[in-house]
């Protein structure tokens, strides 16, 4: 069966066989520090072998969980933000609902009143369960958002039938949300506590609202095993993908190639971009350092950002993520005359032009001088996802390690929170709250333009 491939060819002449070879060591080095977890953070590398993140007693508990939830509920939300969502969307937009409706949907991720607004009229004709995602529970965005849909699930179905359809997925031991599902009697399942949420889709954080959509997670596990034995198996970065793009992204970086573009040409990869710009920019952006993690969805962007890809600062390197097949044919119509000049593509198959559309982009983009590699999936399947999910993360790890940060903390992540909770008088920040309303007060609306 067809794997994963990564495709290097055009990232010369920036990147030679002379430049591999003396990064070769370095990349070990950093490979080492992953898989015998003495690097930076390495009390956070339960993720590593994603075939023993959730024991088979929850494994197959997740599954009699969708089944219960199933006999009365047609819709799951899923209340999270960041690692909490992303995966789980990633693989659920990837491969389809197969329930045939949009049976689960995502709430927490946001603070837009439009978007709440919207999510509670959809609700009131749905018969809906809840997945509360957080490792404390304190979270605003989703614990607000849980407060909210709690409320009107009680009032659909009353307090004793919405305790039977919610499931908080928690910390193993403490915090609020664990608190309070003990006191409620939520059925719970752990974020384990050596997991970031970044690396968690292999986990009940996202194997629970994937299952519930009726994709197979055993497959899932699979694709992400097997990547698990191919890439701890080889340390030799001239045969281990992962080892070659953590690689080449850093021997770019410090080339002064600062940004990574990641394009797809299937829309349906949409939010495999939003977990990876996650994963790498909350992993690598630390201590001045860090790629600059950007996506684009073509060809619909190269009528929008292509000029600065084909023609801007050139301190941009492309990765596209591709599907080599699997889709059925939709061909182009004879029509009665040829006013749009499309006779030349009568009978030829819509992936096919995508396909050209790919390589004639990348011959392009590689002509302007962008630094181009290609990762082609075999087919969307819930395999081919898994590996590839897993790539990422093991290259994110030695990635990380080669630019000398740790990889599994954020510790900047709160910066934006302490200036909110200040601005809305949350308990112990008062003192805070008044430096930063005069901050406020006498720097912002000073300047304006009308």
């Amino acid at each position: 069966m067809k794997k994963m491939r990564l495709d290097y060819s055009l990232t010369a002449p920036e990147i030679t066989a002379e430049k591999l070879s003396a990064f070769a060591q370095t990349v070990k080095d950093a490979r080492n520090m992953l898989v015998n977890k003495n690097g930076k953070g390495n009390d956070f590398l339960g993720w590593l072998k994603p075939q023993d993140i959730v024991s088979a007693e929850d494994f197959a508990n997740i599954k009699e969980t969708v089944k219960r939830l199933k006999k009365s509920c047609d819709t799951m939300v899923v209340i999270g933000i960041g690692g909490s969502y992303l995966g789980a969307r990633t693989v659920i937009e990837a491969l389809g609902d197969k329930s045939g409706i949009d049976s689960v949907i995502f709430a927490g991720q946001t603070l837009s009143v439009a978007y709440t607004k919207e999510l509670l009229e959809t609700l009131e004709s749905r018969e809906f369960c809840i997945a509360v995602i957080s490792k404390s529970g304190t979270t605003t965005e989703p614990a607000a958002a849980f407060r909210i849909l709690k409320e009107l699930l009680i009032s659909k179905v009353g307090e004793e039938v919405a305790v039977e359809r919610i499931v908080a997925i928690t910390d193993p031991d403490r915090g609020a949300l664990r608190e309070m599902a003990t006191e409620k009697g939520y059925e719970t399942y752990p974020i384990p506590a050596n997991v970031g949420g970044r690396f968690s889709v292999f986990s009940a954080v996202g194997l629970l609202p994937i299952a519930f959509a009726g994709i197979d997670i055993d497959e899932l596990i699979l694709g992400a095993t097997e990547s698990y034995n191919a890439l701890t198996a080889d340390d030799n970065p001239m045969t281990n993908k992962a080892l070659m793009y953590a690689a080449i992204r850093n021997i770019l970086y410090r080339e002064g190639k600062k940004s990574e573009v990641t394009a797809i040409f299937e829309p349906r990869l949409h939010y495999m971009i939003e977990w990876w710009k996650q994963l790498y920019g909350e992993s690598e952006g630390k201590d001045g350092l860090g790629i600059f993690p950007v996506g684009a969805e073509f060809t619909t962007d190269l009528h929008s950002m292509g000029q600065c890809l084909q023609d801007g600062e050139r301190t941009i390197f492309e990765t596209f993520v591709v599907v080599d097949g699997g889709f059925d044919p939709i061909n182009i119509p004879k029509v009665s005359d040829n006013l749009d000049g499309l006779d030349f593509l009568v009978g030829a198959d819509i992936d096919a032009i995508n396909k050209s559309a790919f390589m004639g982009t990348v011959l392009a983009h590689r002509d302007g001088d962008v630094p181009v590699l290609i990762i082609t999936l075999p087919d969307l399947s819930a395999k081919s996802i898994g590996e590839l999910l897993y790539f990422y993360q093991f290259a994110c790890g030695v990635s990380g390690y080669i630019l000398g940060v740790n990889p599994f903390d954020q510790p900047a992540v709160e910066d934006y929170k302490t200036n909110m909770f200040a601005l809305l008088n949350k308990p112990k920040y008062e003192e805070k709250g008044k430096a930063v309303r005069e901050r406020v007060e006498n720097t912002l609306g000073k300047f304006i333009v009308d």
